[in-house]
């Protein structure tokens, strides 16, 4: 079969073998050491699905049943895919030809993202019940990139290093506005407030965000120091003299780059200071998996460096910093994916067994693309002048150890 040819050119490290749907089995072995694992195909389609579009049809089957992994988990099975793979995409004749191309000219039409389908996009994900991502996140529900120092960093003491090296980042002052752009469920507006004395304003287009943002506020006693808005970005006005963005720019969409940093500028005093946090890839543009856009992040675009500042120059700003983080995300999603299988007959009772068999796959998927498929996290600092922050680094690590009593704070669910 097809399928066959195209795995004996791709398998270089380790054993996959693969046991059709009549029951023959093909061996595939790399000629370097690495792990053995055996799937089983139940259905016959899936011998041309899986050659004509693995990135799609993988998921879809392994959510109905149809593929199963005989001898491991699925995380067993991505991680040896991505280590064949890599920071390449599958390569035969049809990919190259159709498939590839194909991804490439539709991106833009994918990631058109207009306030109300925006909203849409985000409700499809975050507006899933609450309960489902207390299951798997740390208590403050930080659904991003933690940071993680040492090897014995828990979830989450590495999630309040993240927070703390945010606002060491931003330079803050007491008093000052600030704006958190795709706001979450709260966790980093409440701690600024909460800890740097500012006055923030979360925007979020997620109804269940937005619900528990504000009620977490006045559990806290913040109310009058960080209010939350379902708002779309587009809308907000200000000026602030200070924007944060977790997690939120992966759902801005290639189309709106200009305007989002557009928006950037608009809303920042002369003086003012903004960072960007979020997923990227290391090997340039390209298209977002096919499987993960149709059933978990519709419009969402992880975005290169290249295309982060291509946008920022042309809005005249300035590019102040970047930190990249490489396997942070990595082990975050380890972390995620140990609890979430921790918590699986709950998630099943929630929901079902194919949402927990797609929740699965994507929580494993997304942590061997940062392992070995050159997915990365950017931290961008912008500004407008030159001089809105020191010139040398050296005032970031001087915040955090000012900062030091915030990793010691047990009520993390209300910071």
């Amino acid at each position: 079969m097809l399928l066959a040819s195209f795995l004996r050119r791709l398998i270089h490290t380790g054993c996959l073998t693969v046991i059709d749907a009549t029951g023959r089995r093909h061996v595939f072995k790399g000629t370097l050491d690495g792990p053995a694992v055996t799937i089983r195909l139940h259905t016959r389609d899936l011998h041309w699905k899986l050659f004509a579009n693995p990135m799609l049809y993988t998921g879809e089957a392994y959510m109905d049943g149809t593929l199963t992994v005989e001898d491991a988990g699925i995380y067993d099975f991505l991680d040896l895919a991505s280590k064949n793979i890599g920071w390449r995409q599958p390569d035969h004749w049809l990919q190259k030809q159709f498939m590839t191309p194909l991804r490439e000219a539709v991106r833009r039409l994918r990631q058109y993202n207009p306030a109300h389908r925006a909203r849409a996009n985000v409700a499809h994900h975050y507006d899933l019940t609450s309960a489902l991502y207390d299951l798997f996140l740390d208590s403050d529900r930080q659904y991003s990139c933690a940071y993680f120092q040492s090897p014995e960093d828990d979830l989450e003491t590495a999630q309040l290093r993240k927070k703390r090296h945010l606002a060491a980042k931003l330079a803050l002052q007491p008093g000052q506005r600030v704006l958190d752009i795709g706001s979450g469920w709260g966790g980093m507006g409440l701690y600024l407030a909460r800890n740097e004395q500012v006055l923030v304003h979360g925007v979020t287009l997620s109804e269940e965000q937005h619900k528990l943002s504000n009620q977490r506020a006045a559990e806290a006693g913040l109310a009058g120091f960080v209010s939350f808005a379902l708002e779309d970005y587009r809308a907000v006005e200000g000026p602030f003299e200070r924007i944060v963005s977790v997690g939120m720019f992966e759902h801005v969409g290639l189309n709106h780059y200009r305007e989002y940093f557009d928006k950037v500028r608009e809303l920042l005093t002369d003086d003012g200071i903004a960072v960007v946090h979020t997923i990227g890839r290391a090997d340039g543009p390209g298209a977002t998996n096919p499987w993960l856009n149709k059933y978990i992040f519709p419009g969402g675009y992880s975005p290169s460096l290249s295309e982060i500042s291509a946008a920022v120059e042309k809005a005249d700003l300035y590019i102040t910093d970047v930190e990249i983080f490489r396997l942070q995300y990595a082990e975050t999603l380890r972390h995620w994916r140990q609890r979430f299988q921790a918590n699986r007959d709950q998630v099943i009772a929630l929901f079902d067994e194919r949402f927990a068999r797609m929740w699965d796959f994507y929580l494993c998927g997304a942590e061997v693309a940062f392992r070995h498929g050159g997915h990365v996290v950017f931290q961008v600092q912008l500004a407008k002048n030159p001089d809105a922050v020191p010139e040398t680094r050296d005032y970031i690590l001087d915040g955090e150890r000012r900062r030091p009593g915030q990793l010691a704070r047990s009520d993390s669910r209300a910071a």
